[in-house]
């Protein structure tokens, strides 16, 4: 089959396009022919040689696939050869086929192609897991940065119909835009003293949930910007890894600072967090409640143009990969 190597760590010139060895679908696995790959900043990390995969699984990038089932692995039930479906993976995704356990393996929301749908089970899975880890109620409010991105688009989204108000932050005027037609009641340009301006958008208060998608650099500004009791999760380093914690103002605050990544969970984790998608989320997407992202597509032969593009500050929604 073709896929994605990486010759490297590196820019986005180490990305190679080669012909390895199939994989097999074993005992309570699929395997599945992609249709399209969803692109994440994981992805970034793992090419630059920061986010290495679990223990055992393949060295090829990718989270998320749209598909058709190819082969259906011992002891499998409720799939059929040819029966369309999105996986969340530990791995795998920048290839023609991809093994996974049955389990991270859902059929599309209704109504929704299936290139479309290759972007929106590991962006779900992230922000619903998350806010079921911080404990989301209604009538927080709630901070999710890089609002006009795959994860704040539709964390906006999701937060505002759980009942929160939402805040966010991102580089733009347009972006900014973006996130209030999602549904944000305060957006904030990055490059301003959106700490401050968000206090006084809040009263003083501060905010009781934040997503946050910079680690290290915005972990000063996050922790000032946390009401009493307030809850971040930390679950991607943009920003960098090592940032300096006051921890005087975390105990003044009686406030929480977690971390979590999705791709290290054990199996049946994340196949409960991917049944929950398709039981709770898909119904949102169907309806319209949460609208799917802007899109941007690229074929799998441009795959250092979709990182490059990711990573050049001006883009909007989520970008896929198409086989």
């Amino acid at each position: 089959m073709r896929a994605v190597v990486v010759t490297e760590p590196g820019g986005p010139e180490v990305l190679q396009i080669a012909d390895v060895e199939d994989p097999t679908a074993g005992p309570g696995e699929l395997l599945i022919r992609t249709v399209a790959a969803g692109v994440n900043r994981a992805d970034i990390l793992q090419r630059q040689g920061h986010y290495p995969p679990p223990k055992g699984t393949t060295d090829t990038i990718g989270l998320e696939v749209s598909g058709h089932v190819e082969v259906v692995g011992d002891d499998v039930e409720g799939w059929s050869v040819g029966d369309p479906c999105v996986a969340l993976l530990a791995g795998g995704g920048y290839a023609e086929l991809v093994a996974v356990p049955a389990g991270q393996v859902i059929a599309p929301p209704e109504g929704v192609d299936l290139v479309t749908a290759a972007g929106l089970v590991e962006v779900a899975a992230t922000v619903v897991s998350n806010m079921d880890h911080v404990g989301l109620r209604p009538g927080e409010t709630f901070l999710v940065h890089g609002g006009a991105g795959g994860i704040g688009s539709f964390a906006i989204q999701y937060a505002k119909g759980q009942g929160c108000r939402v805040a966010t932050t991102a580089g733009s005027a347009e972006k900014l835009e973006v996130c209030r037609r999602l549904g944000a009641d305060i957006a904030l340009d990055y490059h301003d003293d959106w700490v401050t301006q968000l206090k006084e958008a809040t009263d003083g208060k501060g905010v009781d949930v934040i997503l946050d998608i910079m680690g290290a650099k915005y972990l000063d500004a996050n922790v000032k910007s946390l009401a009493r009791r307030g809850r971040m999760v930390v679950i991607g380093l943009q920003g960098g890894v090592k940032g300096e914690l006051n921890l005087g103002l975390l105990l003044n605050k009686g406030a929480t600072v977690t971390a979590t990544s999705l791709r290290y969970r054990p199996v049946n984790e994340k196949a409960a967090i991917v049944a929950r998608v398709a039981a709770e989320v898909w119904p949102l997407i169907t309806a319209g409640e949460i609208k799917v992202a802007h899109e941007t597509r690229f074929g799998i032969d441009e795959v250092r143009q979709a990182h490059e593009q990711l990573t050049g500050g001006n883009n909007v929604g989520k970008i896929v990969l198409t086989f």
